[in-house]
């Protein structure tokens, strides 16, 4: 059997193989109600054979939104659209998984496919919040400074977001704390300038994800995983690191946190990031070091590179993006070229299994 396809046990939840479906904003919902393209759009991939199929960044205050139309879990409104969606992952053998999000600074935007720009409050947008009034660019608007009390209001909307994703039948949670988003702006001192408690030693800038880990876990099922995405590396000097993100899985890891999802930048619009296949790899193989089980994203599009990250021990999971919006059955395509017989086809779908 390739490791790609054996089974990982998290906790008391079992994912079939290490293929993830990593969290894809669609900027499709209205008033952030799931509906029946988000269905198609992660049943598919459920089809397709993925272990683990994890909803997009989903905003835990209307504020905490990248565009207007990004999903919500700010109400409990919200917990029966997505549980259709949880329902029929789960009856296709694979574990549905949600990513909570605020995004910050980087939120109140249109659509890329209508110019990723800053929407006035006229247009349907909103004002920006973040650690520090720093704009992430010129075209940005400058965020407002959280006060304290709105920094621990922040952190219960996140506890009561959890509350509902039980409900709504997730199996694992992801914190989003990455790409420059909310959390990510506290941790990078590129972002965060604060004197207070919430701002600069790394002790401080970790507090509020801190907080929000504590009390995810206060809710959140004992035998259900919990996961942490981060830019392992501003991409930027003066700015968050591979050393501070192994600090920082070595910190999380006691307070509950299961598996640290690699990913970098977002953080700063002047970063140069050489992407290439594969390049955030070493981020996720680093992490790994301190113990913390790690997921790989990034320029993974082959099985065979997927296959030769897990062989190598650089990461537990394969995160996937474009490569599953380009082939939603990539894992049923790679179990053949990795020459792997037994992966289970849906029974709808086996007459296709045979060649002839």
């Amino acid at each position: 059997m390739p490791l790609l396809f054996s089974p990982l046990q998290l906790r008391g939840v079992t994912l079939k193989n290490r293929i993830v479906v990593s969290p894809m904003c669609q900027y499709s919902a209205i008033d952030g109600f799931a509906n029946d393209w988000h269905l198609v759009h992660l049943g598919s991939r459920a089809v397709g054979g993925a272990g683990l199929v994890i909803v997009e960044a989903t905003a835990v205050t209307p504020e905490g939104r990248i565009s207007p139309h990004d999903l919500g879990l700010w109400s409990d409104d919200h917990v029966a659209p997505l549980k259709r969606i949880t329902t029929f992952i789960e009856a296709q053998g694979s574990v549905p998984a949600i990513q909570l999000a605020h995004a910050g600074r980087k939120s109140s935007l249109s659509e890329p496919w209508n110019g990723d720009r800053q929407l006035t409050v006229d247009e349907g947008g909103w004002q920006t919040v973040a650690p520090s009034a720093l704009a992430f660019a010129e075209d940005r608007a400058t965020p407002q400074e959280l006060t304290v009390s709105e920094i621990q209001s922040l952190v219960a909307s996140f506890v009561a977001a959890t509350k509902r994703a039980l409900t709504a039948g997730f199996k694992v949670l992801e914190i989003h704390g990455a790409h420059g988003y909310l959390i990510n702006g506290f941790l990078s001192p590129l972002s965060n300038k604060r004197t207070d408690d919430y701002g600069g030693s790394f002790e401080n800038r970790t507090r509020f994800l801190r907080q929000i880990i504590e009390g995810i876990r206060s809710v959140w099922a004992d035998d259900l995983p919990l996961f942490l995405r981060i830019s392992a590396s501003d991409w930027e000097e003066g700015g968050w690191t591979v050393e501070d993100s192994k600090r920082l899985a070595e910190l999380v890891g006691p307070m509950g946190v299961d598996l640290v999802d690699c990913s970098s930048g977002g953080n700063s619009s002047t970063a140069r990031i050489p992407a290439k296949p594969g390049y955030q790899v070493p981020f996720a193989a680093e992490v790994r070091k301190t113990g913390m089980p790690t997921g790989a994203v990034g320029i993974i599009v082959t099985a065979q590179q997927a296959e030769e990250i897990l062989v190598a021990g650089e990461a537990d999971l394969i995160f996937m993006a474009r490569e599953l919006l380009r082939d939603p059955y990539f894992p049923i395509h790679a179990a053949q070229q990795l020459g792997y017989d037994d992966m289970a086809w849906p029974v709808q779908y086996e007459r296709a299994k045979r060649k002839k």
